[in-house]
């Protein structure tokens, strides 16, 4: 008898079939029992072939239009019944035995609501990896800039329940909307000092190409979440978009 899932994962993904055989190999190669469940929003490349190639692992999969990416995490992970979930993007994936580590810092720390640990971003176009900008947790800090790297975090379903998961109304920042809710609701999310994923910077993400409602989310979260909006936003944040939204031509 296969040992009940400790985690489920949700996959979302559209027409990047070119990068889910490997986020769903990173993710059966881990060693703990894990539910999975892609949600593919109706893709028209090879994303079929390959989610047939993994459906007998697969907990769960479908492939039809929905309603963008927050609901179909939502969707996914609701489906399962693993104490604890996370997703992966399907271009995007996890370093080997990123989990257990996860896993294992979450068992030390019971009280804690979600744990994450570092990443890398790998640099498509120029093949190479940088560390993400990843920190201990301090609130003061998550209102300056996000501060958690998604792909490297672990989530208690307990927590991720209680709070609705994402919030399906943002379409680039609902990830940075989840900290914020998590921390309100059930105090800090750990660190783990330790590389966990990989997050795939490459030119069809939507991050990179809608660069400038990415920041109007982020700065709609902190106002709601922290109160105001700290003065770094308006006087850097800009150009930064501005700067990084240059460096795709280059």
């Amino acid at each position: 008898m296969a040992p009940k899932p400790l985690i489920t994962f949700a996959v979302p993904s559209y027409n990047q079939g070119c990068y889910l055989d490997q986020a769903l190999a990173s993710i059966f190669n881990q060693q703990l029992p894990v539910e999975v469940f892609v949600m593919d929003g109706g893709s028209n490349d090879n994303s079929l072939t390959v989610i047939n190639k993994w459906a007998h692992r697969l907990a769960g999969w479908r492939s039809y239009p929905d309603q963008g990416q927050a609901a179909a995490i939502n969707e996914g992970i609701a489906q399962g019944t693993a104490p604890l979930v996370g997703w992966l993007n399907s271009d995007d994936w996890l370093l080997p035995h990123g989990l257990t580590y996860l896993w294992q810092t979450l068992q030390q720390f019971p009280k804690i609501p979600a744990v994450y640990g570092r990443s890398w971003n790998y640099i498509e176009k120029r093949q190479i990896l940088r560390a993400a900008w990843v920190e201990p947790f301090n609130e003061s800090r998550l209102a300056q800039r996000c501060i958690i790297s998604q792909p490297a975090t672990l989530i208690r379903r307990s927590a991720w329940e209680a709070i609705g998961g994402v919030n399906k109304n943002f379409q680039l920042a609902m990830d940075y909307d989840l900290w914020w809710r998590l921390f309100k609701n059930f105090g800090p999310l750990h660190f783990a000092n330790s590389f966990i994923a990989v997050n795939r910077d490459h030119i069809a993400t939507k991050t990179r190409n809608q660069r400038r409602l990415h920041y109007r989310e982020a700065i709609d979260i902190v106002r709601q979440h922290y109160g105001r909006v700290p003065l770094k936003w308006w006087f850097f944040q800009p150009y930064a978009v501005w700067f990084k939204a240059l460096r795709q031509y280059f």
